[in-house]
């Protein structure tokens, strides 16, 4: 092995232990979840891996390898659990890349009576207790980027991401077509025979002119998602037009998506709904709705919860261009 990849992965080890003396030192419980579930989560873009068990009665009962704990966790919640976090190996088939693995390790963590304000918190001192123990002092460099992790965040609405870097004004440009304008005559190109929704302008717009601005020279907290885009998020109460959702992003990578948790089972039916018609159109396999977890979320106390893409932050701290240097046995 190389004596460099030899030196993240000790690194790595170091890293999770640290990870774990944060959340004990914090008064969490760490708890473990099934990784073999009966739905691995609705999100359009996902694939799970599936399979068959094989059931007392012999019978045979497909299954998924958990894309996310989440479900899990927020049924603990519902049980009467209040601060619970978790480091497992989670599974998306999706393309591998230089931060894309089909198996990966996610950290998450859920607090009750709490909303993602809380958790912003939680990232901005779990970033600079790594730092101070791995490190020795606040700063790290990555990829030549000087990155300090001592609070505060830049704290930073999509809105004002999206006009600063995109150069477009999503708060009044909420169709396609409009966004679509604004977007060419910023500069962002666009297949002039194709047909693209909100969303895939949206996304366009951030992966070009956004993301890699954000998490330099401090880490970036991206919050507060149009509504359409807040998964499992509860609506701002004061403007229903936002999702209380963040993105947590240093030196340009995307390491964390948090919520304040949505606890309506109706309106989460409606959205796992339509997310079940866009799976559809996009021609993704279709999953069950999880119809435990809609019980549950009606027995669920307020809550926060986040998952952190721990390769990702590994990466960070061993300076490594790609996901592959910080793993045993990359794929």
């Amino acid at each position: 092995m190389d004596p460099r990849h030899r030196k993240n992965l000790i690194l790595r080890g170091k890293i999770i232990q640290a990870i774990r003396r944060f959340f004990v030192e914090e008064g969490f419980v760490e708890i473990e979840t099934p990784y073999l579930v009966p739905s691995p989560g609705m999100e359009p873009h996902l694939v799970a891996l599936e399979t068959n068990v094989q059931t007392p009665d012999g019978e045979k009962r497909k299954t998924y390898l958990h894309t996310s704990p989440e479900y899990c966790m927020k049924k603990l919640l519902a049980r009467g659990w209040d601060k619970i976090f978790q480091v497992c190996r989670v599974f998306r088939d999706e393309e591998v890349s230089r931060i894309h693995q089909v198996e990966f390790t996610m950290l998450e963590w859920y607090r009750v009576h709490a909303d993602y304000r809380k958790i912003m918190e939680d990232c901005e001192a779990l970033l600079v207790f790594l730092s101070r123990e791995i490190l020795k002092g606040s700063e790290l460099i990555y990829q030549g980027r000087k990155i300090d992790l001592a609070p505060p965040a830049e704290r930073l609405s999509v809105a004002r991401a999206m006009q600063l870097y995109g150069k477009v004004d999503i708060e009044k440009n909420y169709d396609g077509p409009s966004l679509l304008e604004e977007a060419k005559a910023g500069g962002i190109r666009f297949d002039p025979e194709a047909y693209y929704s909100f969303e895939e302008i949206f996304f366009k717009v951030f992966l070009e002119a956004v993301e890699p601005r954000l998490g330099s020279p401090k880490p970036t907290i991206l919050y507060d998602y149009p509504a359409s885009m807040g998964a499992l998020a509860r609506l701002k109460p004061e403007n229903p037009s936002w999702a209380e959702r963040f993105e947590l992003y240093v030196a340009g990578l995307e390491l964390a998506n948090a919520f304040s948790e949505l606890t309506d089972p109706a309106e989460q039916r409606k959205r796992f709904e339509s997310e079940q018609r866009l799976r559809a159109v996009l021609q993704k396999p279709l999953y069950p709705i999880d119809e435990e977890l809609l019980a549950a979320l009606s027995r669920m106390p307020p809550a926060a919860g986040i998952a952190l893409g721990v390769d990702r932050l590994v990466m960070l701290f061993c300076d490594a261009p790609a996901i592959q240097d910080v793993l045993a046995f990359p794929l």
